[in-house]
């Protein structure tokens, strides 16, 4: 990794939290802000502890203040930053469409170079919030093309997925199999604060579906006794499958948590989310699928 994405993904992490540690190199450098832009950081950093409603006015805000801001390395960092929180939830598509405007705005100003032959994060963190998101970005450089194109290659091996994990009781479960029943594989983490947000949601959708043949998949890659402590103090009705490895992660091409799949009862998957969903947001997954 470069510097460039080594400075994005150590302010993901000390300012927000929305990557593991161990994915940030150790020698990674920390960025040096100025006074507007360390006002900026700080309210970053308060977003996921305000009310939704003030959340997406602040949010929207932000994007608005970091496009006026002058061209410097920070300015990518911070709008990459904001556009990976915009996702948490359901904050409207007037807010998303003036982060990704921002994000856009930045990598024009300064294009960031390739990474080991892949596109740039921020070049797909944008791609990603056109693909999922619906918002509109137009952004006339190859690394952003080839992210769409990642995106695109990333669907058709989730479309054609299939594994055999076991669950915390023992049972094994295989998605293939479960043909003729509405799936939902959820990719989690006991230190992901958006993954355990959306778990009380996830289990009243599983109570509310089950008997009309729902299924949910709970994916966690870590060790057994980490997510037996969080389950004792969160319990969920709906079976959590251990991925020891990551077998199963790097099948669905999993670089960042919470993501959801839906596949309907003829095995197609028919939506997906990026980050955490809200019941409301949930549901209309589900209506895809033809529950209601």
């Amino acid at each position: 990794m470069t510097k460039s994405f080594l400075l994005i993904a150590a302010f993901l992490v000390s300012a927000t939290g929305l990557s593991s540690p161990t994915q940030v190199g150790a020698r990674t450098q920390q960025p040096v802000w100025t006074s507007a832009e360390k006002a900026i950081v700080d309210q970053i950093k308060q977003l996921r502890s305000l009310p939704d409603d003030v959340r997406a006015r602040t949010t929207r805000q932000l994007a608005i203040d970091i496009r006026q801001l002058p061209m410097t390395v920070n300015k990518f960092q911070l709008a990459t930053a904001l556009a990976n929180l915009s996702t948490e939830g359901d904050f409207g598509h007037e807010v998303l469409q003036e982060v990704a405007n921002t994000l856009a705005d930045a990598l024009r100003e300064q294009p960031l170079p390739m990474e080991k032959n892949q596109p740039a994060f921020p070049y797909v963190e944008l791609a990603t919030l056109v693909r999922y998101e619906h918002v509109q970005a137009s952004l006339d450089n190859p690394q952003y093309a080839a992210a769409v194109a990642k995106l695109a290659a990333d669907d058709e091996a989730r479309q054609h997925a299939d594994f055999t994990l076991t669950d915390l009781q023992g049972k094994s479960w295989t998605l293939q199999a479960l043909r003729g029943k509405v799936v939902l594989v959820n990719f989690w983490a006991t230190w992901c604060q958006p993954c355990r947000k959306e778990m009380p949601d996830l289990d009243t959708l599983y109570k509310r579906f089950k008997d009309q043949g729902f299924v949910i998949l709970g994916v966690s890659d870590e060790e057994v006794a980490k997510v037996r402590q969080l389950l004792s103090e969160r319990n969920v009705s709906y079976p959590i499958l251990l991925d020891p490895g990551r077998k199963v992660n790097e099948v669905f091409r999993i670089e960042g948590i919470p993501k959801s799949f839906v596949y309907d009862r003829d095995g197609k998957l028919v939506s997906q989310s990026i980050d955490m969903r809200t019941q409301t947001q949930f549901l209309e997954m589900l209506a895809q699928a033809g529950l209601h």
